[in-house]
């Protein structure tokens, strides 16, 4: 009888450890935004998540970083990535919702603009001829590239760049077109910058634009195209040096990630920020993208450290941002 009650309390004893695991609350970092931003915010989540031994889970979804901004604005997420600074009207969606937030620069990046690579033709692109294709009132009307250049072949062109939540789109619409969104709507259109790549690989009389690190990625896929510097005239393509000393222009950008003070006050929050902060150098340059200077990851962290909130920016999509200029902003706003 005693060897049966034994027998019934550690039966007992188990089945309330197995449902105490199987009810354990797991702690969560929710992230969403810029698909340009997705592989650092991806790299440094891995290696939090290797540190915590499990114990945290991070999720990092693609929904483009004006998509993720509206989930970030509902409080549905932690931290926002963002390939642009926040617009004035997601500022007005997050006060309106209370949601302040931590702005912290972690990168940047060149756009790159490819062709297929059987295309013979085009050498160098100016912002003119970037424009003539992209601007709205080429929708169903330039649809050649001798319609760009006369002596381009009579062939169709095919466009291909992100989605209109995308903060890629904002910035080369606002850098090339002169207004962030300003665009033709009749060509495809993608979050995902792998479904942009295979388009562009498979179709001879394809153009497109996404994030330097996806091209480096697939550069045996793609043709890169320099592009006319506008004010010295001269054809540059992006690379590390281009972007950093604000030669390749106006195709240049800072890259951030937005933190939710609410959600900084969560221990493993907290941590994943510094954890982020502290190894975004490495993390950024071996996912292919540029990173700032050693003192404005330490500005960074000393605005994350102190919680201060709000932009830089004056809620734009603003071109020809430099380094140098980030850096006197952040100094400026410590």
């Amino acid at each position: 009888m005693i060897k049966r009650l034994l027998m019934v309390s550690v039966i007992s004893l188990m089945l309330l450890l197995s449902i105490k695991g199987a009810y354990a609350v797991e702690k969560v970092i929710k992230i969403d935004g810029s698909s340009t931003v997705y592989p650092i915010t991806e790299a440094v989540a891995e290696e939090f998540q290797k540190l915590k031994k499990g114990s945290v889970n991070v999720t990092v979804g693609i929904s483009g970083t004006g998509g993720g901004f509206k989930k970030f604005c509902r409080g549905e997420t932690d931290i926002s990535n963002a390939s642009r600074p926040i617009l004035k009207k997601e500022m007005d969606v997050c006060k309106e919702a209370g949601i302040e937030y931590i702005e912290l620069p972690i990168a940047y990046d060149g756009l790159a603009v490819m062709v297929n690579p059987k295309n013979n033709w085009v050498k160098s692109l100016t912002v003119e001829d970037l424009k003539k294709m992209w601007e709205p009132s080429a929708q169903g009307t330039v649809t050649k590239w001798n319609q760009v250049r006369s002596e381009w072949p009579d062939a169709p062109l095919k466009l291909y760049g992100p989605g209109v939540d995308s903060g890629t789109f904002d910035y080369f619409t606002e850098a090339i077109v002169g207004k962030a969104k300003a665009s033709r709507g009749d060509f495809t259109a993608s979050e995902d910058d792998n479904v942009l790549v295979q388009g562009i690989a498979g179709d001879r009389n394809a153009l497109g634009y996404f994030g330097l690190a996806y091209y480096e990625e697939n550069k045996d896929k793609l043709k890169i195209v320099p592009i006319v510097n506008p004010n010295t005239k001269k054809e540059v393509l992006p690379s590390i040096k281009t972007v950093m000393d604000g030669e390749y222009q106006p195709l240049s950008r800072p890259l951030f990630i937005y933190v939710n003070k609410k959600s900084a006050e969560k221990p493993e929050v907290k941590e994943f920020v510094e954890n982020y902060l502290k190894n975004a150098s490495k993390l950024v340059r071996q996912v292919k993208y540029i990173p700032l200077p050693d003192r404005a990851y330490k500005l960074a962290e000393e605005r994350f450290s102190k919680r201060v909130t709000g932009t830089m920016f004056g809620g734009s999509a603003e071109v020809g941002v430099k380094i140098e200029d980030l850096l006197k902003r952040e100094e400026k706003g410590k």
